[in-house]
């Protein structure tokens, strides 16, 4: 059974819209224009490109990558996995050419079959509304979190409100760096 990680850049109250840029959000960007940079605090994002057998987007996220990715040094070896899309609205049409192979999956269902594949571990980036659903059906194995020390209020949230049981993570590697970011990977205790 292969690996479902789920990536991102997290404030410290738990919203992830928004963090690079993206517009539409009232505090786009604010991974970097409120946390200087500092190289060695993302390192965890180079390794997760070489360790990754499989990308999972939301179609939110995948039309916000799609377009700007394929094209980006820093994410070249991204170009090469494949990637799977879940949405109910894409069509084969709506797939950027030159990225690689994408497929499309209709369900949370299918999420689960692909997880049963052989491959490397499926890396989930962004995709708050996919991340809390994979989450509620018990299907994220890990989380690489980098928790931004800022309070942002109003955005979406990386997990779901939903009434449920306690899901147990264990501490598996963290670090915090001179910017105020932690690096905080979990493995969901099953």
């Amino acid at each position: 059974m292969r690996t479902l990680i789920s990536t991102a850049f997290v404030s410290l109250d738990g919203v992830v819209e928004g963090p690079g840029g993206e517009p539409g959000y009232r505090n786009s960007g604010w991974t970097f224009k409120n946390v200087d940079f500092v190289p060695e605090a993302y390192e965890i994002k180079g390794r997760e490109q070489t360790e990754a057998g499989a990308m999972l987007l939301g179609r939110v996220s995948y039309q916000a990558f799609a377009p700007v990715w394929p094209a980006m040094e820093d994410f070249a070896i991204y170009k090469e996995l494949p990637k799977y899309v879940v949405s109910t609205t894409l069509g084969e049409d709506d797939l950027v050419e030159g990225w690689g192979e994408t497929t499309i999956l209709r369900s949370v269902p299918e999420v689960a079959a692909l997880k049963e594949t052989e491959g490397g571990p499926i890396i989930v980036h962004g995709s708050a509304t996919l991340n809390q659903a994979l989450s509620d059906a018990g299907l994220i194995d890990r989380y690489h979190l980098l928790v931004f020390p800022l309070l942002l209020g109003a955005g979406k949230r990386l997990f779901s409100q939903s009434d449920k049981d306690v899901q147990k993570l264990q501490l598996v590697e963290h670090e915090t760096y001179s910017n105020g970011v932690q690096k905080n990977v979990f493995d969901v205790v099953r």
